[in-house]
């Protein structure tokens, strides 16, 4: 099956030091890039990630120090890799929750600003959790019927991934599914807005998932004591939470959108406040000034009976 797309989509995985988005680093990132004419570009590429890779890691997935030493750092690569991906949508497995925040925080190091604002993301391990609630060897075998060869590696990981998707389509064409409140519908189609919406049901401000959108749109704390809450509501109530947030250990992402919301919810209080002052404060018309009374002769005998003189 070909893919139905309007623009490129780029599959891409990461192998890192670690799972901490804020603290480890990429050591090999491998992408397959889904054209809409049918063709596919593929680079793979090494990164020194400028830090000891733990042996726990590197038992995952094979790479080790000396295998890094001579790469490029991620600085070096960056503007390569953000040139390669371009405009494309973003696919992968566990996507949302490791390899594109991770992504972007590598880039956000480097200093470059990778736009997400228009780009739809696919991850396919929603669809397959959802559906069938697996891993990717697992699903490989499910789905493709083989075994992944070389399993762990960037590459071999990406193109299962690639297949996976497409033996998805095929096997989920006009599937129904019901959602958690009952709702039916058909979501596994040939087209990646549809998928993008299937794959994203917490709808991530950041990624990391520490902030979300509810169903008015608005940004929403998703942890600790405020879960559930506005962030503009907390920057109202408690606005030193934007403080201890960005002094945190969030993900650089993470407090990129937070200053964005913050600026512009700054902005707000400033025009609001703006606006008091230059409202036209009512005042009430003076009364007019009596004129003084006439002294008379009567009104001088009054006052002599009354205080005797």
């Amino acid at each position: 099956m070909k893919l139905n797309l309007k623009r490129p989509l780029a599959f891409f995985d990461l192998e890192a030091t670690g799972i901490n988005v804020g603290s480890d680093r990429i050591v090999e990132i491998g992408m397959l890039k889904a054209m809409p004419d049918g063709t596919e570009l593929i680079k793979t590429m090494r990164i020194n990630p400028e830090m000891p890779i733990p042996l726990a890691s590197s038992l995952i997935h094979g790479i080790y120090d000396e295998d890094v030493v001579a790469a490029p750092t991620f600085k070096m690569a960056a503007t390569e890799i953000a040139d390669f991906i371009g405009d494309a949508d973003l696919a992968g497995y566990n996507s949302n929750k490791f390899d594109i925040p991770m992504l972007l925080e590598e880039f956000l190091r480097a200093g470059i600003d990778f736009d997400m604002a228009n780009r739809k993301f696919v991850d396919v391990q929603n669809i397959f959790h959802q559906m069938e609630q697996r891993t990717l060897k697992a699903a490989y075998k499910f789905y493709c019927g083989e075994d992944i060869v070389n399993a762990h590696s960037a590459e071999a990981d990406i193109k299962a991934t690639y297949h996976v998707l497409l033996a998805q389509l095929d096997l989920y064409k006009d599937r129904q599914f019901e959602d958690k409140q009952g709702k039916i519908s058909v979501p596994v189609v040939n087209d990646v807005d549809a998928l993008h919406q299937f794959t994203n049901l917490h709808n991530p401000v950041d990624f990391a998932g520490r902030m979300v959108y509810n169903e008015n749109g608005e940004e929403v704390i998703n942890f600790g004591k405020h879960k559930g809450k506005t962030v503009e509501h907390i920057f109202d109530t408690e606005p030193s939470y934007y403080a201890w947030m960005k002094q945190g250990d969030f993900p650089l992402y993470t407090k990129k959108k937070l200053d964005e919301i913050w600026s512009r919810w700054s902005k707000k209080k400033e025009e609001n406040k703006q606006a008091k002052q230059q409202k036209p404060v009512f005042k009430a018309p003076r009364q007019p000034e009596k004129p003084a009374a006439v002294v008379t002769t009567d009104m001088l005998e009054q006052l002599k009976m009354k205080f005797g003189k």
